[in-house]
């Protein structure tokens, strides 16, 4: 009779561990599954207040209406990259769990938490999923990296000419770059000097005017008149170039008990430097109309251009937004008897 009694306890003493362990299993899981549905919702209510930025400044006549769809594209390129990348990590940490019933770190079971919506040192978003201990937090981050985007007004000068001589339109003649940079402080005890670096694709297009387009006859590329009436004729440039940057200005200290920072949000700066890097592609677009109807024509080809860029380039503003011009130090055809250089002029945007 003891040893029966004995063995019930320890029938329901398992029993009541096994359904303890389902049940924190289940809650886990039911965490989980509660995260992904807020980070897709907290993404979306960060566009959001992105875009009503974007509007604000359109109201106020600080962009443009094309600028303003470029920057709100943008946003929301962002915002979905940051939903796939966070709910991968919560769908990889599901399937662990859901494989062995607990969270491996280094060989050893331990316990973890999710953290939703806190924010980090720097006022930025974020979700921590992991093991239950302290995040760990670098006392002095030297090194910071941006998302850089920019957009504007593209032409070309060459020798003893200015943009009143250029054969391209002034206004229907852009530019576009994408990259991304970081930023590394210079000094051990200051900041007001940053060195900025990266990968950038740069986009550089002209408009030829007067029913013009671009010939590559072999020994040099030139503009012709176009024996139709031209509704468009544009020309392209592709690049990709490593800018590099020395980063002037102001920025506030943080200091904290286990940490510092230093912070340039909302301050004046001014970047000066260059690029250097390739032309990975070369286009020219034509539109007109004839016997057959409306005619497009996407030709690619070398068109004569130089295969290595390298130019000069400063910014400067204040907070994310800054006036930008570069200027191509190399031509941008080969053998011409006229050399042309690329110069852009616009808005630039570096993004954290």
């Amino acid at each position: 009779m003891k040893l029966k009694t004995i063995t019930i306890g320890i029938l329901l003493w398992l029993t009541a561990i096994t359904l303890g362990v389902a049940q924190e299993t289940s809650t886990a899981l039911e965490t989980l599954l509660q995260a992904k549905e807020q980070v897709i919702q907290e993404e979306k209510d960060a566009l959001k207040i992105e875009v009503e930025a974007i509007n604000r400044r359109l109201e106020n006549k600080e962009i443009t209406a094309e600028t303003a769809e470029i920057l709100k594209q943008a946003a929301a390129e962002k915002r979905a990259l940051n939903i796939e990348n966070k709910v991968a990590i919560i769908d990889n940490k599901i399937a662990l769990f859901e494989r062995n019933g607990t969270l491996e770190q280094d060989g050893d079971t331990v316990g973890f938490k999710i953290t939703i919506g806190d924010e980090d040192d720097e006022n930025h978003r974020i979700i921590n999923i992991g093991p239950d201990r302290e995040r760990e937090v670098v006392y002095d981050r030297r090194t910071t990296s941006d998302l850089v985007f920019a957009v504007g007004l593209n032409n070309t000068i060459g020798e003893d000419q200015s943009l009143d001589d250029s054969p391209f339109s002034v206004g229907g003649s852009r530019f576009a770059e994408l990259g991304i940079a970081w930023k590394t402080r210079v000094f051990d005890h200051s900041n007001w000097l940053r060195l900025k670096y990266g990968f950038s694709f740069q986009f550089n297009g002209l408009k030829a005017t007067d029913n013009q387009y671009l010939v590559d006859t072999g020994a040099q590329t030139e503009l012709q008149t176009f024996p139709l009436d031209l509704k468009k004729s544009k020309f392209r440039m592709d690049n990709l170039v490593v800018p590099v940057h020395f980063e002037f200005g102001p920025s506030k200290k943080i200091e904290k008990e286990n940490y510092f920072r230093y912070s340039t949000y909302n301050k004046f700066r001014i970047g000066l430097g260059g690029y250097a890097g390739l032309n990975i592609g070369t286009r020219q677009k034509l539109k007109y109309d004839s016997d057959e109807g409306r005619i497009k024509e996407k030709v690619k080809a070398n068109f004569n251009t130089n295969n290595l860029i390298y130019g000069l380039s400063g910014y400067i503003g204040w907070g994310e937004a800054s006036l930008y011009v570069k200027y191509d130090l190399n031509s941008v055809f080969k053998d011409n008897p006229t050399e042309l250089h690329n110069v852009s002029l616009g808005l630039r945007f570096d993004m954290d």
